[in-house]
C-alpha cells in the first residue's frame, strides 16, 4: 500500500455489486494506491487469485482511453493489464494484477539491478517506436505543448508571487518548438517512469515489463517517453545513467538531442506547475518534495542551445532564489 495516500481509500459504493456480477463475489477489497488524479486503485483478493480494481469516477475520470490504449498495446505485443470486467457508467474496471514488484522499489533496493532494468525499459521504447501510433490517438502538437507548459505560469509563478511575462513565455516556447514540426509520431505513453513499470515474474527483457498509467497517451515525438523515464520526477537518475541509456536508444534508432532537451524542458516546466497545483488546489503537499529534483533536470535541459529563448525567459523572470531552493523550507 502506498504510504503517501492522501485520498480516502474506502471502496466505491458500486464496487461490491460490480464484483458480484463478474464472478468475484468472494473477493476482499483492499486499498492499493491513489494517484495525482481522481483515480484510485484497490486489490481484490479471492482464494487462489487476485485482481486490481480501478475506480475512475465520472465525470472527473473516464476509463475508456485507458481501455483503448491497453488493447492497442496488447495487440502489438506489450504487457498492458488485461481487462477482466468493466462498468463504465460507474467508472469501475477490473484489471489483471501485475503484483507488487514496481521498478522503483526494485532498483532502489537492489542498485546493482539498475542498469539492467533501465536497459530493458529503454529497449521497450525502441520496440514500441517501431510501431506507428494508432489513428485514434490525438496528436501531441504545439497547442498541447503550450497548454502544458502554461501550467508553470498558471500555478508555479503565483505560488511564489512572481510577476512573469506570460506572453513572452509563450513566444519563447513557440520559437524553441518550431524545428519539431513534422517529426514522425509514435505512441507516447506520457508517464513512462519507474513508478508506472512493473517487473513481472522474473521474466527477462521487455516481456517482463508491465505497463501502467497510459490513459493520457498521445501520438507524438519519440524523445518524450525517454525524458519521462530518464528525468524521473520521483527518483534520482544520474547524469551517467541518463547518458548511457540515451546511447543505448541511439544505437537502435535515431534520436535528436535537441528534441530530447526541448521536450525535457517542456515536461519539467509542466511538472513544476502540476506539483504546485497538487499542493495549492488539491491538498497534496508531498509533491513539493520533488520540486528541487525537477528543477535540476530543467536547468540541465535549459543549458542546451536549442532552449536559448526559453532559458533567456527563465533568466529574466525566475530568479535563482525562486527555483529549487524555494521549496526546501516548505512543508512536505
Amino acid at each position: 500500500m502506498d504510504p503517501h495516500l492522501t485520498v480516502p481509500m474506502t471502496p466505491p459504493p458500486a464496487a461490491p455489486a460490480f464484483l458480484d456480477a463478474n464472478g468475484w463475489e468472494d473477493g476482499e477489497i483492499l486499498p492499493l494506491a491513489g494517484d495525482a488524479s481522481f483515480r484510485r486503485y484497490f486489490r481484490v483478493v479471492a482464494p487462489g487469485r487476485s485482481a486490481v480494481l480501478m475506480d475512475a469516477p465520472p465525470p472527473n475520470e473516464d476509463p475508456r482511453p485507458f481501455l483503448a490504449v491497453s488493447e492497442h498495446l496488447r495487440a502489438i505485443g506489450f504487457r498492458a493489464p488485461e481487462t477482466l470486467a468493466a462498468d463504465l457508467d460507474h467508472g469501475l474496471v477490473l484489471l489483471e494484477d501485475f503484483g507488487d514488484a514496481r521498478m522503483r522499489e526494485v532498483v532502489d533496493a537492489a542498485p546493482e539491478a539498475e542498469q539492467r532494468v533501465y536497459r530493458d525499459a529503454v529497449d521497450l521504447l525502441v520496440a514500441l517506436h517501431r510501431h506507428p501510433a494508432p489513428p485514434a490517438l490525438n496528436p501531441y502538437d504545439m497547442a498541447e505543448y503550450q497548454r502544458e507548459a502554461a501550467l508553470f505560469t498558471e500555478w508555479y509563478a503565483p505560488a511564489l508571487n512572481l510577476a512573469v511575462n506570460v506572453d513572452g513565455y509563450r513566444a519563447a516556447w513557440d520559437e524553441a518548438f518550431a524545428p519539431l514540426d513534422g517529426s514522425p509520431a509514435v505512441t507516447v505513453l506520457r508517464d513512462y517512469h519507474a513508478e508506472n513499470i512493473m517487473l513481472l515474474d522474473h521474466i527477462p527483457g521487455i516481456a517482463g515489463l508491465g505497463l501502467l498509467d497510459f490513459q493520457d497517451a498521445l501520438a507524438g515525438h519519440p524523445a518524450y517517453d525517454l525524458v519521462s523515464l530518464l528525468q524521473d520526477a520521483r527518483r534520482d537518475v544520474s547524469v551517467e545513467l541518463e547518458a548511457a541509456m540515451l546511447a543505448r536508444y541511439r544505437a537502435a534508432r535515431p534520436l535528436d538531442d535537441a528534441a530530447y532537451a526541448l521536450l525535457g524542458a517542456q515536461r519539467n516546466a509542466k511538472i513544476l506547475g502540476i506539483f504546485t497545483r497538487l499542493w495549492k488546489r488539491d491538498g497534496k503537499p508531498r509533491y513539493l518534495s520533488f520540486q528541487p529534483r525537477v528543477w535540476g533536470y530543467l536547468e540541465r535541459d535549459l543549458a542546451h542551445p536549442a532552449l536559448a529563448p526559453v532559458a533567456a525567459w527563465f533568466d529574466a523572470n525566475v530568479p535563482a532564489a525562486a527555483r529549487a531552493a524555494a521549496w526546501e523550507h516548505l512543508p512536505a
